[in-house]
């Protein structure tokens, strides 16, 4: 099988001639053969006639033409390199391709080279990697589409070579020839003084000057991995004419010329889409999790972003980021005993760390205190069966599917008894007992694994975590990386390859179809670049491209919800494009507005009979028939759901927005149990637990254990409190203190304190934003009637519409929406009413009312939420019965007494 190339591909095109333009009105370099001052070598080099100034009018009008932003000078990068005449300062301008993962960069950029040489005469290429495992990428590219550019260039005279510091006259076979020449090196064959490339041998010149001298084009593969200041130094000292960066993920994007976004590969169908299979806990609140989200410093701080359960004020656990510096306590910042000495030790932003008290280290990304063994588990039984699934759909195609897997540790796959590894054998030959084709195959021929290798002093080779950057060339390096063919061939068993972190970059696989990622994002790119091993469109076996959209389509299996993956993915995408990539955010078209208070009115007769009625201060009192209150809870909590702590898998597709540039998923399935996790942890104290819960929830309340011992007791869900303790606990404490509230608000009494608000608590301005007010003004002896000559309002189709009839209401004479500090002690929290109002009563022209009124959408209290419920109950009894003043709930202001007038 050999893979096919399609020449008319536009995009592809379009960056070729993107690059082919820079150069516009360089004449043909014939081949001509020099030898160099001083030197003991002849080259052939390339040469530039254009002046910066021509090299900057023609970046311009690439850029116009590709729509992009037109820059204003030449981004140029500089550094001083020892050459043949001594120490120079040597400068070069940059230009940067940006391409999605999977859309041909490298072809792209041969293809370019190949055009320059057509063109220009240009003839010397060095294609400079980060790692071993993108040159032996390039190696391959360059070697599969030679048959390919010798058709659609005519057999140009072209010649490949990887740099190999044993081979004495690669530099000068390089320098001398007359044809193209295109050298592949990595950064660390040439970075540093003492390499092979800057040494002089047998009186002879550095081979690192005959390069120099034939003032090659540089192309930068993944250029963001060479941006250190000895990198630049090091690619300086090649003494290029430019350099042309090619990335998905730039870090720094240099004079860009051509740009296709992650959302236009998408759109058109250049890389497979996405969807995520999340695999995930839910229902479990058993174990303190942490995961670290980001370790920041500053001059004067050190600080962590954390994601943790915590204890929400309604009584709910949810997951929240937190930010902890050291001393701060978990148990403080959650409000969960549980988190006891989970103490912020030591952050060190530098090694990656954080460390608590009670010796918890945990590194950036990772995470403790879910099930990981668990999760695992589901991902490589649902990883297995997905590819089994798919295979027998797509062998029909001629494809041949495969999955990859990011672990999280070496340790954990490549011992015989490494956990992984065990793991994948128990969930193979289980599930193969489904899939007639699978029963014979073992599961031992089906998997390889790439992971970077050291010998010891005794001869014993110890397997390490992946750099990509080491020079091993085992058995699964050549079939991984060398023989792509080969592994997509049905006579290869193997399908399912596990790595480490040397495939971030460099290597990737066109029938990659399942991407089980066990390992925790590290940096900001890192997800993109995962992703990007799975996205480039499938081959069949005749090596023919499938366009099926599909067919094309990779699944991520991760260990996070899809929603948390697809606002991370949209995350990376925005840190690097910014505004060209993403939509930009609505500008804020708010106004800032000053609302005053009218003074006055604190004088009129109107407002002091008003104040002196509703400005009172008031203590409750309440009976509990504790009895009742377990009878009742205990009824509920045998009828409730308590779900047990699980594993789950649900799907979703993820698309791009067509109109602007953003992701967003489509469920495609509900959360399916994967694994059963009741049962698997130790009782907490359960009295303890529920205590905690009534007290840190709002509003906090305090039940004797005998009471909460006797709801256990009586509950049919004792089997559901020892399978999952801590939903047991929610549950029946959210019960318990919704029975409680009814009771206490239910029997509520109010009298006076013989305290009260005062009035010179109202403040003299008020800050608001002009769409979220009503003006308070007298039009036609009307209106204006507010104590501020404005209503800052809280709801749109409520509180706004109530404002604008009573500045309307002629016989309104004075309201007022009430402060926020203005509230009434209730069992369940303060509560804050909406509005009092001075009116004309109707039926005695010369009497006042006053009155206090909440607005609602319903006037039914059985319609709204069980608090809002209480809380006006409440407000009854204060004002009605302690305060001997009206108080009703009203949906508009036509509901007022002679409303309509």
């Amino acid at each position: 099988m050999k893979f096919k190339f399609d020449s008319d591909q536009e995009y592809q095109v379009d960056a070729v001639e993107s690059v082919v333009g820079l150069f516009d009105g360089q004449a043909f370099v014939r081949n001509q053969l020099t030898m160099p001052t001083r030197a003991t070598f002849q080259v052939v080099p390339n040469r530039l006639d254009l002046t910066p100034d021509q090299l900057l009018a023609n970046l311009q009008k690439v850029q116009g033409n590709r729509g992009l932003d037109q820059d204003d000078k030449l981004e140029t990068l500089a550094a001083k390199v020892e050459t043949l005449r001594g120490e120079e300062d040597i400068t070069f301008p940059n230009f940067s391709v940006e391409m999605e993962t999977g859309t041909g960069k490298t072809y792209v950029y041969i293809r370019t080279a190949l055009r320059l040489f057509e063109t220009y005469g240009l003839r010397k290429f060095i294609i400079v990697v980060p790692s071993v495992a993108v040159r032996e990428g390039v190696k391959k590219t360059l070697e599969v589409t030679k048959t390919h550019f010798d058709k659609l260039f005519g057999k140009p005279p072209y010649h490949f070579t990887v740099y190999d510091s044993a081979r004495k006259s690669q530099a000068s076979g390089f320098a001398l020839s007359d044809g193209i020449e295109i050298m592949v090196m990595t950064i660390d064959a040439f970075k540093r003084a003492e390499t092979v490339i800057r040494q002089s041998r047998e009186g002879l010149d550095p081979p690192i000057y005959q390069l120099q001298e034939t003032r090659p084009v540089l192309i930068l593969d993944e250029p963001q991995n060479m941006e250190s200041d000895l990198s630049v130094s090091a690619i300086a000292s090649l003494n290029p004419i430019c350099a042309l960066r090619y990335s998905a993920t730039h870090r720094n994007a240099y004079n860009v010329v051509y740009r296709l976004t992650p959302f236009d590969a998408y759109r058109q169908g250049l890389v497979k889409r996405i969807e995520v299979a999340s695999v995930v806990q839910q229902d479990n609140e058993n174990l303190p999790f942490v995961r670290v989200e980001e370790l920041n410093a500053t001059k004067r701080t050190v600080s962590a972003k954390l994601s943790v359960h915590k204890l929400m004020a309604t009584g709910k656990i949810q997951e929240k980021p937190i930010t902890v510096r050291s001393g701060d306590s978990l148990v403080e910042k959650t409000g969960r005993a549980e988190y006891e000495g989970f103490v912020v030790d030591e952050i060190n932003p530098g090694s990656g760390f954080i460390r608590f008290a009670n010796s918890q280290e945990l590194a950036i990304g990772g995470e403790q205190g879910s099930d990981r063994d668990a999760i695992f588990e589901a991902q490589i039984a649902f990883t297995i069966e997905e590819h089994f699934r798919r295979q027998r759909r797509l062998k029909e195609h001629g494809i041949k599917v495969l999955s990859l897997f990011f672990i999280d540790k070496v340790d954990n796959y490549a011992p015989d008894d490494g956990k992984l590894k065990l793991m994948f054998v128990k969930a193979f030959d289980e599930i193969k007992q489904r899939y007639d084709e699978w029963k014979d195959v073992k599961a031992d021929d089906v998997q390889k694994s790439y992971f970077a290798t050291k010998t010891k002093k005794t001869g014993e080779t110890e397997v390490l975590d992946s750099t990509g950057k080491t020079k091993q060339d085992d058995e699964a390096f050549n079939l991984i990386m060398r023989e792509k063919e080969r592994l997509l061939s049905f006579e290869e068993p193997v399908a399912f390859i596990f790595s480490h972190s040397a495939l971030r970059e460099g290597w990737d696989n066109p029938n990659v179809f399942q991407i089980c990622t066990m390992r925790e994002v590290g940096s900001d790119t890192e997800r993109r670049q995962q992703v990007g091993r799975g996205v480039r469109l499938p081959v069949n076996q005749d090596g023919d491209r499938i366009r099926d959209e599909q067919i094309n389509v990779l699944t991520v299996i991760a260990s996070e919800t899809y929603e948390r993956f697809v606002v991370a993915l949209q995350s990376e995408i925005e840190r690097e494009y910014g505004k060209e990539g993403v939509p930009p955010p609505p500008p804020n078209q708010r106004k800032r507005k000053t609302i005053k208070l009218r003074k006055h009115f604190l004088l009129k007769p109107e407002f002091k009979e008003l104040w002196e009625k509703i400005k009172h201060k008031t203590r409750y009192s309440v009976q509990i028939d504790t009895a009742k209150l377990v009878a009742d809870t205990v009824v509920e909590l045998d009828e409730a759901t308590i779900s047990k702590p699980r594993i789950t898998v649900s799907k979703a597709n993820i698309r791009v927005d067509q109109a602007e540039d953003f992701f967003e998923p489509i469920v495609l399935s509900g959360a399916k149990t994967a694994v059963d996790l009741a049962g698997r942890y130790p009782l907490p104290n359960l009295f303890e637990v529920m205590e905690s819960m009534m007290e840190n929830t709002s509003p906090p309340m305090r039940l004797s254990r005998r009471t909460l011992l006797e709801v256990f007791q009586k509950t049919a869900k004792r089997c559901e409190a020892t399978e999952n303790p801590h939903e047991f606990a929610i549950t029946a404490v959210n019960i318990l203190k919704a029975k409680l509230a009814d009771q206490m608000v239910n029997g509520i009494k109010y009298e006076k304190d013989g305290t009260w608000y005062e009035q010179t608590h109202f403040a003299d301005e008020i800050q608001t934003w002009e769409d979220y007010l009503v003006p308070s003004e007298e039009i036609a002896g009307v209106g204006g009637t507010h104590l501020y000559d404005g209503v800052k309002w809280d709801s749109p189709t409520i509180e706004k519409p109530f404002a604008e009839s009573l500045e309307k209401m002629v016989n309104v004479k004075l309201y007022i929406k009430l402060p926020h500090w203005f509230t009434i002690d209730t069992p369940i929290g303060r509560y804050n009413p909406d509005w009092a109002i001075v009116m004309d009563d109707p039926e005695n022209d010369e009497e006042r009312l006053y009155l206090v009124r909440e607005t609602k959408g319903s006037l039914d209290l059985n319609d709204l939420r069980p608090d809002e419920r209480r809380k006006i109950i409440c407000g009854r009894k204060h004002f009605g019965e302690a305060l001997s003043t009206s108080y009703q709930v009203v949906k508009v202001a036509e509901e007022l007494p002679d409303g309509g007038v």
